[in-house]
């Protein structure tokens, strides 16, 4: 799932408190010859507010255990996201589909200046001051997804500085 991104920590579920945040339920409707058939789809993105994130989708024909799938889901794909105390190392854009997320760090004390999936996500990373706009499609599922690629293109300055084989120091100071 993951592969297209270099510097990408894959984080296995066990000893973390994982916290749950339900995006979106969605009801599905199959058309067949004897009527309609209902499901419920649900996106789900479950974090320990420390960094480590994932998302995940349930579908069933019942909203309760489409979120528990969605959770089951979503444990199986966590990742470490890098963090600059409780916000975010740099800017980025992340796309998915016709959804287009941008994310920026702010000051202390700003907050999560986000909407809907884009917050979810956020907050189950644990970023505290952030900026963000949402263009393009509204679409959850989407939205979720370019979030996640805006947070898996974020590194660090010690990843940086060890890309480039020289010194923290040099990285800021040129």
């Amino acid at each position: 799932m993951y592969q297209n991104y270099k510097n990408v920590e894959i984080v296995k579920p066990g000893g973390l408190e994982l916290k749950d945040r339900l995006v979106g339920v969605q009801r599905v409707t199959k058309v067949t010859k004897g009527g309609r058939a209902f499901g419920f789809s649900a996106i789900v993105v479950v974090g320990d507010e420390n960094g480590v994130v994932g998302h995940g989708l349930g579908k069933s024909k019942e909203v309760a255990t489409a979120i528990a799938k969605a959770i089951e889901d979503a444990k199986k794909n966590l990742v470490r996201i890098p963090l600059n105390k409780a916000t975010l190392p740099h800017e980025q854009k992340g796309k998915f589909g016709g959804a287009r997320v941008f994310i920026k760090p702010a000051s202390q004390g700003t907050g999560v200046i986000a909407g809907g999936a884009v917050r979810a996500v956020l907050e189950a990373v644990g970023v505290h001051d952030v900026l963000s706009k949402s263009q393009g499609s509204s679409n959850p599922h989407n939205v979720v997804k370019a979030t996640f690629d805006a947070l898996l293109q974020l590194r660090d300055a010690h990843t940086v500085a060890k890309q480039r084989g020289i010194s923290v120091e040099k990285v800021f100071k040129g």
